[in-house]
């Protein structure tokens, strides 16, 4: 009997959850890659700008200071999203994005625990502008959900950019 082998998008999403690994928030691991041509060509992890503190360093998450809820003010977070870090990976590299599919991989902090990792609103403007195809997340319920780029662009041209189903924080 040969053995069952996993699928290509449980493979790269399990290796999307390696790369959440190294996220520095408090809050959340997660981890994104970036393929194209079945080749991983982009990493990113949530973490502070290059050649800065980190939630870690700080011992605090200043979002939970200020008793913020999950999915708002993003603007007074100190780290980039691994959405955001994989795409300004690639741009640092030189490589295209164009046709690619990211795989987003999620858990609690310090829990091995998948959450639903969806791109929040302004990752999934920047998924959009970069070219890719599709968007795989890991749910909570350990399974995954697949995102047709082009659906996204479709539903925001016909309801004006109003984004109110699939929100990273909606419970």
């Amino acid at each position: 009997m040969k053995p069952k082998r996993i699928t290509k998008h449980q493979y790269y999403l399990n290796i999307a959850k390696e790369v959440s690994r190294r996220s520095t928030c408090f809050r959340r691991s997660i981890g994104a890659i970036i393929i194209r041509d079945d080749q991983i060509i982009s990493t990113g992890y949530v973490g502070a700008p290059r050649k800065t503190k980190d939630s870690f360093e700080h011992g605090l998450c200043l979002r939970d200071k200020l008793n913020i809820p999950h999915g708002q003010r993003y603007e007074l977070c100190r780290s980039v999203h691994a959405e955001q870090n994989a795409i300004i990976n690639a741009a640092r590299a030189g490589v295209s994005l164009l046709g690619g599919d990211m795989y987003i991989y999620g858990s609690k902090y310090k829990n091995s625990k998948p959450i639903n990792a969806f791109p929040c609103f302004i990752c999934k403007k920047m998924i959009i502008n970069a070219g890719l195809n599709l968007v795989i997340c890991s749910t909570k319920e350990g399974d995954m959900k697949i995102f047709k780029v082009q659906e996204w662009t479709e539903e925001w041209r016909d309801k004006d950019i109003i984004d109110t189903k699939n929100q990273y924080g909606k419970k």
